[in-house]
């Protein structure tokens, strides 16, 4: 046997999971030009060793693909400039982050706050500006909550961005008012859908929201960029952009923040026009290389289950009628991804709750009996709520379930929180049904939703196994756990299946980009609730040591 060309970086002493069925286990593999070109046994990897060859020694460690996250706001990103109200529990606690904040910022024209938490509002309730005003003054306070969707304002903040009784359709969300008074109450919805828009961020930096300017929203996708290749994501799948947003992805490159490689969704609200249908498709073809993508198309039919706004089957828990509603009425909304699929679109779908997502598989099928079945791979993405008459469907209509496990972890969704109560526990078997999905052979594309959860996939392949959050507790919901080796699947070639990238990434194979991971722990082995705490103790993308832990 001839002696191959030296490799320009050899792994060696590993414990390599490939996921890969045709080689599932390895000892070594070899890089050049940044591709694999041998994965094999410890004893055969001398051969592939030359002057200019770097050994990277994993001293039996587990290696694995580098991680795929099919859903993670990068751009979105969290703030350091913002009051952090993660884990803040009871309003109390809020006044007590929001004042220690102006204390330390009295200057500050706005007060901004990211990560309230629904359930920290007494009653059930949704926040008022009356909940805000004894700790913010007239300083202007604009807080976001854990999942950007609401938004929830003061009074002097009604005043800077014109929200009245007789403007509350905003550019950016639509002012919840008093039903008695028919005033704004502070709170506002549809955030996610308007705020996070092109039309959306304009008004708000118009309006002098700091939170919205280009300095900042390029800090928050530089920070979390740096934080995505450190847990070992070597492809990031940014669900949600406007066109604008593109130059923050180019900038990152250029200043060497974009480690990771991207996959950028452009948002497709209500009323994009065919033009920009085409400017979108102009984007796809201009950004279309192995580190920067531009292509699939982001979409909403419904919102969210804690303020009420996914669109449900039968009432929310305590309630008459109410049911949520469809941002697209189902016969129109069938029609657009129909036309959407005719011109070659993929399309990721923002549904929740049973009835958005039958609305969503209801379009998808029409698109395929108008159109003909074609390798479209759309997407329904969150998948919280899923009725088992639909189960099925996934796989026999191509349709990708893009989920998040940790959001089905019970300190997030579970008995107390407002998600569970929302929907009742006659429906609790309906929450998150990702082993439900596997073994009806649906694709499953696992992801983190940074910022509304954690982004570090040891967290969310614990919450797959588990269905318990990081520190421990009961499980919730423990018949729709994964075992280890199908969330690692579902973290890296069900992801890069996703997004039509399953001869680039998601396994070490042969001919593959040489994107992977080397591990603190062999996570397939280990004890699962010791698996949170695992740490990339070295990132290679493209054949490049681009992280190691500790530097």
């Amino acid at each position: 046997m001839n002696r191959p060309a030296p490799a320009d970086l050899l792994l060696t002493h590993a414990r390599v999971h490939t996921v890969d069925p045709e080689l599932p286990e390895a000892e070594a593999l070899a890089v050049r030009d940044g591709r694999i070109v041998w994965v094999g046994d410890a004893d055969e990897a001398e051969a592939w060793t030359g002057p200019g060859t770097r050994v990277l020694d994993a001293g039996g460690r587990l290696v694995l693909p580098g991680f795929v996250d099919a859903h993670n706001h990068v751009r979105l990103g969290s703030d350091d400039a913002c009051v952090q109200l993660a884990g803040a529990r009871d309003l109390d606690e809020i006044h007590t982050r929001v004042r220690a904040w102006r204390t330390a910022h009295p200057d500050a024209p706005w007060i901004e706050a990211e990560a309230f938490d629904y359930s920290a509002i007494p009653g059930g309730r949704m926040p008022t500006a009356a909940d805000l005003d004894p700790v913010t003054g007239d300083t202007p306070a604009l807080v976001l909550s854990y999942d950007v969707h609401t938004a929830w304002l003061n009074t002097a903040a009604l005043r800077a961005l014109d929200v009245r009784a007789d403007r509350t359709d905003l550019p950016f969300g639509t002012a919840v008012t008093d039903p008695a008074t028919g005033e704004p109450t502070g709170f506002v919805q549809d955030f996610a859908v308007k705020g996070l828009s092109r039309e959306g961020h304009r008004a708000l930096r118009g309006l002098g929201v700091p939170w919205a300017s280009a300095d900042r929203q390029y800090g928050r996708l530089a920070k979390s960029l740096d934080d995505a290749i450190g847990y070992g994501i070597t492809t990031v799948v940014e669900p949600q952009n406007s066109l604008d947003d593109l130059a923050l992805f180019q900038r990152a490159r250029t200043e060497g923040r974009l480690r990771s490689r991207i996959v950028a969704a452009l948002f497709h609200p209500r009323g994009t026009t065919e033009a920009e249908l085409d400017e979108f498709a102009a984007a796809a073809e201009e950004f279309a290389d192995d580190r920067l993508r531009v292509g699939p198309l982001k979409l909403y039919i419904d919102d969210v289950v804690e303020p009420r706004t996914a669109a449900l089957l039968e009432p929310y828990a305590g309630c008459g009628h109410h049911r949520g509603d469809t941002f697209y009425p189902p016969e129109e909304f069938a029609e657009l991804l129909t036309r959407l699929d005719a011109r070659g679109f993929q399309c990721f779908v923002h549904a929740t709750g049973d009835r958005g997502i039958r609305t969503v598989l209801d379009a998808v099928e029409q698109a395929r009996a108008v159109n003909g079945p074609r390798d479209a791979r759309h997407q329904v993405v969150h998948v919280e709520c899923l009725d088992p008459a639909d189960t099925p469907r996934f796989a026999e209509l191509g349709v990708t379930a893009c989920m998040q496990p940790r959001h089905a972890a019970p300190d997030i969704a579970g008995p107390g929180q407002d998600w569970a109560e929302n929907i009742g526990p006659e429906r609790w078997h309906k929450a998150w049904p990702l082993r439900s999905l596997h073994r009806a052979g649906a694709l499953l594309a696992l992801s983190s939703d940074w910022n509304v959860a954690e982004m570090d996939p040891m967290i969310g392949i614990h919450a797959a196994v588990t269905r318990r959050p990081p520190g421990g507790g009961a499980a919730w919901t423990p018949g729709e756990t994964l075992d280890v080796a199908t969330a690692v699947e579902g973290y890296t070639m069900g992801s890069a299946r996703a997004n039509f990238l399953e001869h680039e990434r998601g396994s070490l194979t042969v001919g593959k980009l040489a994107d992977f991971v080397v591990l603190s722990r062999d996570i397939l082995a280990v004890e699962p609730d010791v698996i949170p705490g695992t740490v990339a103790e070295t990132v290679v993308v493209g054949g490049e040591v681009v992280h190691t832990a500790g530097r």
